[in-house]
């Protein structure tokens, strides 16, 4: 059944590729059915997998048999939650997306194309059929920066691009590597997620090819100092287009990281655990101390993704369970809580003001001007902050929980990020809704600005809900999560670990 969210993501863009380029309300339509015919076949799915400690096999058919390479779809907890993810991300991008008026058909056929991408990542059990749907997102986010995007935006579609494409390359060449050595102790080839999970890949092979795959997933991830492309892209992107970068797109990174290259080679992990610990931590202190000194709205939110993407890569290194849980469990909240953040500013804040300069907006008094816009952003910072009751607390919470069991010097300085997380949310919304600055009279800004639509209501609403339902009742999803770190796909990864 997960598998038709796939199909059904790219028979949407064969449908809105058919319809005639002025029938804009149409394509609309025909893109927010196709969304939730996503999402309510991935959590009709989610709800009948009675075992998520087990990959459950969708499809398994011959793909290149030369290669040992199946078209293999399977899905266990992990996988069940971030696909989750991916029908609300999918949902709320395209309420928020309900005014493009350029090119409409265009452009819900490329959103709809990266969501069926995003799907067929997770639900890949095939190394090359993974990183193939890898590939494909890379060419339909382009496009939608390049083409509905704004402030430098062929210089942010191009920058992400190429360092998608950097990381990709490393995979592949990890990926090569990984087929040789596999073949010449087995006799056969193959790419099948599982079966290589159970090879003994010699250390010193593991110790090198460990890094270029983790890093070239890593990137897309947000790992620091490779971050770069994360706050241009997300600013560059339309709403949807950043909805989609930091609540779904960067977890590719992360889930690449985690299903792959941890899974793969875990004595590659223990001699890498400090450096990527290091690098996490650098990550989160760094884009929280940058996004803390912005001017731009979008970019404190940008910089914030990074600070936060931070906390799933720390969580990764733990190489715990709980710290690993933590990790899953934060993709998911980041994804639903990030993707708001930048619907309020990119939709409900620039798309009426046209400007996200703090200098411009504390003169026009937004609190009184757009309520519900500062409403959603005060509960959607707090959730961000980590206040108990969101999803992010639980998350965070977990992280630093296992982190402390593995390296307590360094959740110390993370901690830190967590101060300045508090410090930059609690400035952007001084500053944007709620500042005392004298409006001039000839400010320009005194009439009322388009009230927040329906569509936006909506999505808003349903992004807090899911934040506070898995904040409320974070089992909903550590029941997928938990049992699966127990399943001998992990086995080897957590051995010796604690917590």
């Amino acid at each position: 059944m997960l598998a038709w969210t796939i199909y059904i993501s790219f028979i949407g863009v064969l449908v809105l590729m058919l319809l005639p380029r002025e029938a804009a309300r149409a394509a609309r339509i025909i893109a927010l059915l196709t969304a939730v015919a996503g999402c309510g076949v991935a959590l009709a799915g989610a709800l009948q997998q009675t075992n998520p400690g087990e990959a459950a096999t969708i499809v398994k058919v011959p793909w290149i048999p030369s290669l040992g390479a199946n078209y293999y779809l399977a899905a266990d907890g992990i996988s069940l939650v971030l696909v989750v993810l991916t029908g609300l991300a999918a949902v709320a991008g395209i309420l928020f997306s309900w005014n493009v008026e350029k090119r409409t058909k265009e452009f819900f056929a490329f959103y709809l194309a990266l969501i069926g991408g995003v799907y067929g990542v997770f639900l890949s059990f095939d190394v090359l059929l993974l990183f193939v749907f890898y590939e494909l997102t890379i060419i339909p986010k382009y496009f939608l920066i390049a083409r509905w995007g704004s402030t430098r935006k062929e210089y942010g579609a191009m920058k992400l691009a190429l360092y998608s494409f950097v990381g990709s390359h490393l995979v592949l060449i990890g990926l090569i590597a990984t087929w040789v050595v596999a073949r010449a102790q087995t006799g056969h080839a193959s790419l099948d997620l599982l079966e290589l999970s159970k090879l003994s890949f010699p250390a010193g092979f593991q110790h090198w090819v460990f890094p270029l795959v983790f890093v070239g997933f890593a990137i897309l991830a947000g790992l620091w100092p490779f971050h770069t492309w994360a706050p241009t892209g997300h600013v560059a992107a339309p709403t949807a287009g950043s909805m989609l970068l930091a609540g779904v797109v960067m977890k590719l990174g992360a889930y690449g990281c985690l299903r792959v290259a941890m899974v793969l080679f875990p004595e590659g992990v223990r001699e890498w655990q400090w450096a990527i610990a290091a690098l996490a931590v650098i990550g989160i202190v760094y884009g929280a101390g940058v996004a803390l000194v912005q001017r731009d709205f979008k970019f404190v939110i940008g910089y914030s993704s990074v600070s936060h993407m931070g906390f799933v890569l720390l969580g990764l290194a733990t190489l715990n369970a709980i710290g690993l849980s933590g990790a899953v469990l934060q993709m998911f909240s980041h994804g639903i809580i990030a993707g708001l953040l930048f619907a309020v500013v990119g939709r409900m804040v620039y798309d009426r003001t046209h400007t996200r300069d703090f200098n411009d907006l504390q003169t026009m008094q937004l609190g009184k001007l757009l309520p519900f816009a500062g409403i959603t952003f005060v509960l959607a910072g707090v959730a961000s902050m980590g206040l108990p009751g969101f999803s992010g607390f639980v998350a965070e919470l977990q992280v630093l929980i296992g982190s402390w069991h593995a390296f307590p010097k360094m959740t110390l300085l993370a901690g830190a990020g967590i101060v300045l997380g508090v410090a930059y949310i609690l400035r952007a919304w001084q500053k944007a809704f709620y500042s005392d600055t004298t409006v001039p009279d000839n400010s320009g800004h005194d009439h009322p600005l388009d009230p927040i639509s329906t569509p936006e209501r909506i999505g808003a609403a349903m992004l807090l809900a899911a934040s506070l339902v898995i904040g409320l009742f974070p089992g909903l999803l550590l029941n997928w999560i938990q049992p699966c770190l127990a399943s001998p796909l992990f086995e080897r990864l957590l051995k010796g670990g604690t917590a």
